[in-house]
């Protein structure tokens, strides 16, 4: 049996979004509820171009890891990272350390939702500003919502 390692599948996902194809990949954990699910959805990945405050990106951070989260600082070339289902922490990178922009989440049907619809930058926003209640309504999310849609 061959096993191939997260890194080894994340490295091959890049190199084909650096040759230009969408990529599908899932995403794992809890750290971007309540906006992508991890171990249910995906997210379609693109070569990243003009990342901007709110982009859901793969980046590797910290010089040890790849995660999937959302910008929330661009100054110059160093970029600050936080999953939106984090209540404190954040991880930073540099630009070029951004592998790949997450454009649309992909449901088990098999649906694309576009992550920058009109609606979902507004949610985001709105849940940026909820950071210091966002422990509670987590809560509430994980034992309710998640358990209906498990």
């Amino acid at each position: 049996m061959n096993n191939v390692s997260d890194n080894e599948i994340i490295q091959s996902a890049i190199k084909l979004v650096n040759e230009g194809l969408r990529v599908t990949f899932p995403v794992k954990g809890y750290s971007m509820l309540p906006f992508i699910i991890g171990g249910k959805e995906s997210v379609d990945l693109v070569k990243p171009d003009n990342l901007q405050v709110g982009h859901v990106v793969l980046a590797w951070v910290e010089g040890c890891r790849y995660v999937v989260h959302r910008i929330i600082q661009i100054d110059g070339d160093k970029v600050t990272l936080m999953g939106d289902g984090n209540i404190a922490g954040v991880e930073h990178c540099l630009l070029s350390d951004v592998a790949a922009l997450a454009i649309n989440v992909v449901t088990p049907q098999g649906k694309h939702h576009h992550l920058y619809a009109s609606w979902r930058i507004k949610a985001s926003r709105l849940w940026w500003r909820l950071l210091p209640i966002r422990r509670w309504i987590l809560a509430i999310y994980r034992r309710t919502w998640l358990r209906i849609v498990s």
